[in-house]
């Protein structure tokens, strides 16, 4: 195998030996080993384990190093997977009428912020495809009706299936997926609401956050679920305002958290940092790498 960084995502239960049982499986073909997280959710009795190996001067191919791993993992009770960095992930954005995060999102991607390839913009609604143009990425305008949901999701599947999608981000698109949908992606659909929710939930959350007199507004991405914005989190933040906020400024903080939260979110999932058990992330933290 040529010089490349793999990364595995393992979870089972927790138990003796194995960091020694995965780590010597790495040692006896060759990989040298960048760097290995760990975490024991002592309560649920579960192991959790993010470890990067250097595939230079190894031999080993793709096929034959999973099969190995399978047959290591099989008697531990390990859920794993493996990433390889040569294998650019394919991310689609879908948006509705805010320009915020997908400036933002469009941004860090031209600056090589996010490792990926953003290979189409889907909307319901068309203001948005100059942004698009500029930054030269495909846009398609696929407008949805209560009547239309159905057919325009299959539009929608369609798209990612065409494109290879492996990563589909929600940046601010203000339409309710489908079980069938998100079932069909899931753990790959990222999603960003304010922190208002579920207490103000509807049309103009940051009029009504003001009348209460707020004193924390922030932002949580997560990835999508059946049960609406309840999905395991990946990442929030928050900011302390005033009395002296108005529902304008309230709304400009909001988007500025929406804007960090949603790209950390991006790119801890790009870069192999999520493991989801039941409904909660493990998200473990950028190691110097």
């Amino acid at each position: 195998m040529k010089s490349q960084i793999v990364t595995f995502l393992i979870k089972c239960p927790d138990q003796k030996g194995i960091l020694a049982k995965v780590t010597n499986l790495f040692y006896s073909e060759r990989f040298n080993i960048v760097s290995c997280q760990q975490y024991v959710n002592a309560e649920a009795d579960r192991y959790y384990m993010r470890i990067r190996v250097d595939a230079e001067g190894t031999t080993i191919l793709k096929e034959e190093l999973e099969k190995k791993f399978d047959e290591l993992a099989v008697p531990l009770q390990c859920k794993w997977s493996v990433h390889y960095e040569s294998e650019q992930q394919n991310v689609a954005i879908m948006v509705s009428h805010t320009t915020h995060c997908l400036y933002d999102l469009l941004e860090r991607h031209r600056e090589g912020v996010l490792d990926c390839n953003i290979g189409l913009i889907i909307s319901n609604h068309d203001k948005l495809r100059y942004i698009a143009e500029m930054f030269g990425i495909p846009y398609f305008h696929l407008p949805i009706t209560k009547e239309t949901k159905q057919q325009q999701e299959a539009q929608v599947i369609g798209l990612l299936e065409e494109h290879n999608i492996d990563l589909v981000v929600m940046a601010r698109y203000m339409q309710i997926l489908s079980e069938g949908f998100i079932n069909q992606y899931a753990e790959k659909i990222i999603n960003i609401h304010h922190s208002f929710l579920p207490a103000f939930q509807g049309a103009n959350p940051y009029r009504r956050a003001y009348e209460r007199g707020v004193k924390l507004i922030g932002a949580t991405a997560h990835y999508a679920t059946v049960d609406l914005d309840e999905g395991p989190i990946i990442e929030q933040d928050v900011e302390r305002i005033t009395h002296e906020s108005t529902p304008k400024t309230l709304k400009q903080i909001g988007a500025d958290i929406e804007r960090l939260v949603l790209a950390r979110a991006v790119k801890c999932h790009l870069e192999h940092r999520v493991i989801v058990s039941d409904n909660r992330a493990i998200v473990f933290p950028e190691s110097g790498e």
